[in-house]
């Protein structure tokens, strides 16, 4: 395996699956024990497939016919030096405008493809989060910081297995500890066809993210993606079976590490119901910190 950081060329090369067989093992091999390089591999990804999405149908469009008549017409008047220094010149005021045209459009559309779009999914996420984030009292429905250790750990099992009973599908309590968030609880939410459900995590200075979970329709299959509504974003993806949003207004950058921390633990198919920390939470003694309340 590669000592040294990889460029970022060999890191883009990864990602577009170009490189020997050796290659690409190597970088698998750095990606796994780099978190943060994977985390900014994986904004690339979602950047590349946002504009794909965005932009491959303009590959169909016809060309414009006023660029297609200077074409003609530059066909036509050949034999003359001073035509064809006219057509070149009207092929290059032509191709700049249709470049600055491109490139206009390229910036509105790149500007609003990250939009979240009222009546979906990750807009009824990004509504709860916003509803209930600021809450000191009831931030949650089952709450899971209250009691001793025993009586927190009891919380959480009974949490995942209701949230699991009433959403239809496994419901994982995710460990955020190592990016510096705790679980607060969760609670159940609707959605546009049966429920959902929100957890929420905090950090020392009362920061708090929330993850968004939720049963797709059948077939669903949506890539790892951004999406920004003012100061709140949002990483989301669904699988067959499974939908996910992790919601906060922290930088991207921080969202991203979160989001990654998430997906991985989905993906390791964790035991269905149960909660994603394998380890119990500290004893009571010493007394831990408690989660400071949002002012």
């Amino acid at each position: 395996m590669t000592s040294t950081l990889p460029h970022d060329d060999q890191l883009s090369a990864w990602l577009d699956g170009q490189g020997s067989d050796e290659q690409r093992a190597q970088l698998d091999a750095w990606l796994r024990e780099h978190p943060e390089d994977a985390a900014v591999v994986r904004l690339w990804a979602a950047d590349r497939d946002a504009l794909r999405a965005r932009f491959d149908p303009v590959l169909d469009e016809p060309l414009p016919e006023a660029l297609l008549a200077t074409v003609r017409e530059g066909g036509r008047a050949r034999s003359w030096p001073w035509a064809q220094a006219a057509m070149a010149a009207g092929m290059l005021v032509a191709g700049g405008l249709l470049g600055a045209g491109l490139m206009w459009q390229w910036q509105g559309q790149a500007n609003t493809v990250q939009a979240i779009a009222p009546g979906t999914w990750t807009h009824r996420a990004a509504v709860a989060h916003a509803v209930y984030s600021p809450e000191v009292k009831h931030p949650v429905e089952v709450s899971v910081i209250e009691g001793s250790a025993a009586e927190q750990r009891a919380q959480e099992q009974h949490l995942a297995r209701w949230l699991t009973k009433r959403l239809d599908m496994p419901v994982r309590l995710f460990d955020l500890r190592a990016q510096g968030f705790e679980l607060v609880g969760g609670r159940l939410l609707p959605d546009a066809a049966g429920p959902s459900a929100q957890l929420m995590y905090q950090d020392g200075s009362g920061q708090r993210v929330t993850v968004y979970l939720r049963k797709p329709e059948a077939g669903t299959h949506t890539a790892f993606r951004f999406q920004r509504d003012g100061e709140v974003g949002l990483f989301y993806w669904a699988e067959d079976g499974y939908g996910c949003a992790l919601v906060g207004t922290l930088p991207r950058e921080r969202l991203l590490a979160l989001a990654e921390a998430v997906y991985r633990q989905v993906e390791a198919d964790i035991v269905p119901g149960a909660p994603a920390a394998s380890e119990p939470k500290a004893p009571a003694s010493p007394a831990p910190t408690p989660i400071k309340p949002m002012s």
